[in-house]
């Protein structure tokens, strides 16, 4: 992974933080969710003419994206209901890099280099012990919490290799990336009215800004993986793309006034760690 990728990598991540941070709107989580990925599209719309259309062999690499996109935010909205969210979806994100290097070995024939290995192993570890608080809280998750987690990160991991493949294959990250986008919001919007009806439109177009700045800030960062997943083994990119909740910490810490405690240190040290591995690896 060149030094560019690598910071880039690491910018998007900052960013994913950043939209996870300002997303609380008031509207309950699957509106939520389904304004974000609508401000994605539009901002994706408006790139359209300016990039190629996809070969019809990208096609099924977007059309599999989508479904999984559609797959991850339900068992999203499923970790947010069973549990306590702020340890299963840290669960998901932990385990999804772990699954994505299998995946990138089997689906790919991708293997990361040894330190690349090591790299990935510390990211998740560092990344587990931040969601569960040094273990102090592990007895109270539930097996239907963590069934949703992993749930989530089986379709983290698919949607990142799918991308991380069709992006490899279309003539541009960008092309795959704003025709994905599009695409993704026109089938969220579809599943919006069959499950909320057309009464939730005008809920939607209330906090229209809303979802056009998070939206513009997810879709730049995820646009970022998917362009350096195109530069460097898609396992690497996508451990390193979880540094976010690294990130996230970090805003809890200095913006919102949370203590840094010794379970945050030991996680921030193996995350750190696990960023140097990558790099070096």
């Amino acid at each position: 992974m060149s030094l560019f990728v690598f910071f880039a990598v690491l910018a998007a991540a900052s960013v994913h933080a950043i939209w996870n941070a300002l997303v609380k709107v008031h509207l309950d989580r699957f509106l939520s969710i389904t304004l974000m990925t609508l401000g994605m599209g539009a901002a994706a719309l408006v790139t359209l003419p300016f990039v190629e259309v996809p070969k019809p062999e990208v096609w099924p690499y977007i059309l599999a994206s989508v479904v999984f996109h559609m797959g991850y935010r339900t068992f999203l909205i499923g970790a947010y209901k069973a549990g306590d969210f702020a340890q299963t979806y840290p669960l998901a994100r932990g385990t999804a890099p772990l699954l994505a290097a299998l995946g990138g070995i089997v689906v790919v024939a991708e293997m990361p280099a040894p330190l690349a290995i090591v790299g990935i192993l510390l990211l998740s570890a560092g990344t587990l012990v931040l969601s569960f608080r040094g273990g102090a809280h592990l007895e109270k998750l539930n097996l239907r919490a963590v069934g949703f987690a992993l749930g989530t990160s089986i379709f983290i991991a698919s949607y990142t290799l799918s991308d991380g493949s069709g992006a490899r294959l279309a003539a541009t990250a960008s092309s795959y990336a704003a025709w994905l986008f599009v695409c993704d919001a026109l089938w969220a919007l579809v599943l919006c009215v069959v499950f909320r009806g057309p009464q939730a439109l005008p809920v939607l177009a209330r906090d229209w800004k809303a979802g056009i700045y998070t939206g513009v800030l997810s879709g730049g960062a995820y646009w970022i993986v998917m362009w350096a997943m195109t530069k460097a083994p898609i396992a690497s990119v996508a451990s390193l793309r979880e540094t976010s909740i690294l990130f996230a910490m970090m805003i809890s810490v200095f913006a919102l006034g949370e203590k840094m405690t010794a379970w945050r240190g030991a996680a921030v040290l193996s995350i750190v760690a696990g960023v140097v591995a990558l790099r070096m690896g």
